[in-house]
Parts: structure tokens; C-alpha cells; sequence
């Protein structure tokens, strides 16, 4: 792992915890909000670092979706489907708000989101 790469991932686990950690933690909708802006700031810590990762292989991707796909291709993450919704849900939380819809993306981020970005950073320490 290059030092480039190795930078990259220690902020993103960086990232990841705090966010797991607001989504224990958050119990007002201001504190919610503050969880779904945190999963956008790791989101884009996760496929910038994919794309480090990438290239270290030789890959080329310029788009979070490029990424997120070729980082499914190398099994670096197992549910693809779980990280385009993602990709989906960052998109929709930082173009619009609706109070409904941030509580919708919270959830996700709470039950599936966090989880599944730590489990890529475990795959990348092994990288």
C-alpha cells in the first residue's frame, strides 16, 4: 500500500467511525441531519479512496459510479446494489431536503450504509 492510498484509508476509517457513531448517538432531527451530512463527506472519502486504489491496479475511473463499480468487480465490496443506493442517497441528500426523505436516508445509513463502507475499509487494510 502506497502512502497515498495509506492516508486515504485512515481518514476514511476515521470517517466511518465517527459516522457509526452519530448514528448511535443522534436523537433529534438537527442531529439526524448532521449524521446525513456526515455519510455524504464519507461517501466521498470512500470513492476518492477507491479510486486511489484503483489506479494503484491500473484502473481508470473518473465517476463515483466507475469506481463503485470496478471496486465491485475486484470484490473489495460484496453488495453493489447496496452501494449504488448509496451513491443515489448522497446525491438526492445534498441537491435536496425534505424532512421525510432525510429521515428515510438516515435509517439506511443507521442499518446498512455505515456497516457495509467499514466493511471495505477492512478489505482495503488487506489491499
Amino acid at each position: 500500500m502506497k502512502e497515498t492510498t495509506e492516508y486515504a484509508l485512515k481518514k476514511l476509517s476515521s470517517a466511518v467511525a465517527k459516522l457509526k457513531q452519530g448514528t448511535e448517538e443522534a436523537d433529534t432531527e438537527l442531529e439526524q441531519d448532521g449524521v446525513v451530512q456526515r455519510f455524504e463527506f464519507t461517501f466521498e472519502l470512500l470513492w476518492k479512496t477507491l479510486k486511489l486504489f484503483l489506479e494503484e491496479k491500473g484502473i481508470i475511473c473518473k465517476s463515483p459510479k466507475d469506481c463503485l463499480k470496478e471496486a465491485f468487480r475486484m470484490e473489495w465490496l460484496n453488495e453493489e446494489q447496496v452501494f449504488l443506493d448509496m451513491l443515489e442517497d448522497r446525491n438526492r441528500s445534498s441537491h435536496i431536503y425534505d424532512k421525510e426523505e432525510a429521515e428515510q436516508i438516515f435509517r439506511r445509513i443507521k442499518e446498512k450504509y455505515a456497516g457495509s463502507i467499514e466493511k471495505v475499509v477492512e478489505k482495503l487494510k488487506k489491499c
